[in-house]
């Protein structure tokens, strides 16, 4: 697990492909490597990515298929950054909000308005689907960044970013077009998915009562 509260960025220096599969070499923050072992979870762009080699403050990671796919990692060059977070520890405050690392899908920048000491940047879901699941004031990650949703509409969603979220992690540097790395919610998700199961039900309740009456 995760708290979206990025760690820090870290550079890809080699990237090394292979038949739906790719390696990628990061060079870790110094904070980031006490401790850390073969086997153990860092989040990339919010995406949960196991430790396969540690050589100094080199790490390797394995992307699979289904990575590649979901995900913007696939479109890392040598020389990108990206946000990274190890996992949670149970004694660590959690200062955003409980994360996964499973991405759900990756959404566009379609519009930034700058003002003084804030930013606002508007998304859009590649999968329209998931925008039932994000809503007015509740939590969303980006790029395994913790944040409040700002305004939604049917399409598109926003957020507000402060200063220090611009200078610590990468979405000071994002432009319009780029692709970001979505994960929802898992309560808000649990949530809808069950009204929506509830309220099939009733639906498919009251057709069967009506064809029972029409029958009679």
């Amino acid at each position: 697990m995760f708290t979206g509260i990025v760690q820090g960025t870290a550079e890809v220096v080699s990237i090394e492909e292979k038949t739906n599969f790719r390696t990628h070499v990061v060079k870790l923050p110094a904070a980031l490597l006490p401790g850390l072992e073969l086997g153990a979870s860092v989040a990339h762009n919010g995406c949960c990515l196991t430790v396969t080699a540690v050589d100094g403050d080199l790490v390797s990671f394995d992307l699979i298929k289904e990575t590649l796919r979901i995900t913007n990692l696939g479109e890392l060059q040598t020389g990108n950054k990206i946000n990274v977070e190890r996992a949670a520890k149970f004694s660590d405050e959690i200062g955003g909000h409980l994360m996964s690392g499973h991405i759900m899908t990756t959404a566009e920048i379609c519009k930034i308005i700058n003002s003084e000491n804030n930013r606002e940047i508007w998304f859009k879901p590649l999968d329209t689907e998931q925008m039932k699941f994000i809503l007015h004031k509740g939590y969303i990650g980006i790029d395994g960044i913790s944040l409040t949703v700002g305004d939604v509409t049917k399409s598109k969603f926003c957020v507000h970013l402060i200063p220090e979220t611009l200078e610590r992690t990468t979405l000071g540097s994002k432009k319009l077009g780029h692709k970001v790395n979505i994960e929802i919610d898992p309560q808000t998700q649990a949530i809808v998915q069950t009204v929506e199961r509830v309220l099939a039900q009733r639906e498919a309740a009251l057709l069967a009562a009506a064809a029972e009456e029409q029958a009679e």
